[in-house]
């Protein structure tokens, strides 16, 4: 049973499934809009608020957290310079999902996430 277990498992293995969010996430934060399955982009947006959120600190501290969990340095710098600036009054929901249909090779769901 799968009782109160919140995360996707995306067919994948433990460490190449969490490579695989963080490596969206950092595309996602440079490019502001990335085209991927549905299911990814809501595996993945939790974790963006949640980068984008402890990017508005503007510390040290918060930029650690970004350079464990992010791999590429250009992520870091432009959550924290440019994104932590825009978001700074904003509460939260800084994320959003258009769904675009249906993928031609496989049919699968693609959807599109970018920044508001």
């Amino acid at each position: 049973m799968r009782h109160r277990k919140k995360g996707k498992i995306l067919d994948r293995k433990k460490a190449p499934r969490e490579m695989m969010l963080r490596n969206l996430a950092s595309s996602i934060l440079i490019y502001e809009k990335v085209k991927t399955t549905e299911a990814k982009a809501k595996a993945v947006r939790p974790m963006v608020e949640k980068l984008i959120t402890a990017s508005k600190g503007g510390d040290l501290v918060s930029r650690r957290k970004l350079i464990d969990t992010l791999p590429q340095k250009m992520a870091v710098k432009k959550a924290m310079e440019v994104l932590g600036k825009r978001y700074k009054e904003r509460p939260g929901g800084y994320t959003r999902i258009v769904k675009l249909g249906v993928r031609q090779g496989d049919g699968a769901q693609v959807a599109q996430i970018e920044l508001i």
